[in-house]
């Protein structure tokens, strides 16, 4: 029996995916009844983003105004898409997820825009992981072998 390696590859990419979020999500179990800890981080970036920055803009009008949600979302959203993802449970969709959480982080902190974003781990790796998956959906399609034809006569 020939390995689809392909598909096994997508399997270990979304299982360690999947284990990374779910312990960003455990790291931040206490966001769920204290949202000042978010709340502190926004004011911090928003202290370091530059004046009319794309941060900026972000951190004003969408974070901060929405610390209280996000504060709850992020630690379930982030368990979530991680168990879906290691149970192979809608994947595309669990990865979508992980992949727009994870680079809202990234424009909220405003490491997208900096050169270090390129090398850190948190960066390129997780949003090419989740994005490649996301498009690569499950892993399950394959190619049908045509049926023999018959004669029937």
């Amino acid at each position: 029996m020939a390995i689809d390696r392909p598909r096994l590859g997508l399997t270990v990419l979304r299982i360690c995916i999947g284990v990374f979020f779910i312990f960003e999500g455990i790291g931040k179990i206490r966001w769920l009844t204290d949202s000042s800890i978010l709340a502190a981080q926004f004011a911090d970036w928003s202290q370091a983003a530059p004046s009319g920055s794309v941060m900026q803009m972000y951190l004003q009008r969408v974070a901060v105004p929405g610390v209280g949600i996000f504060a709850r979302l992020v630690p379930l959203g982030e368990l979530s898409c991680g168990v879906a993802l290691v149970a192979g449970f809608w994947t595309p969709l669990a990865a979508f997820l992980a992949f727009f959480m994870a680079l809202n982080f990234q424009i909220a902190s405003g490491q997208v825009f900096n050169y270090s974003f390129l090398t850190s781990g948190y960066g390129l790796p997780v949003l090419g992981s989740t994005l490649a998956l996301a498009l690569a959906g499950t892993g399950q399609t394959r190619i049908k072998k045509p049926k023999p034809k018959t004669d029937k006569a």
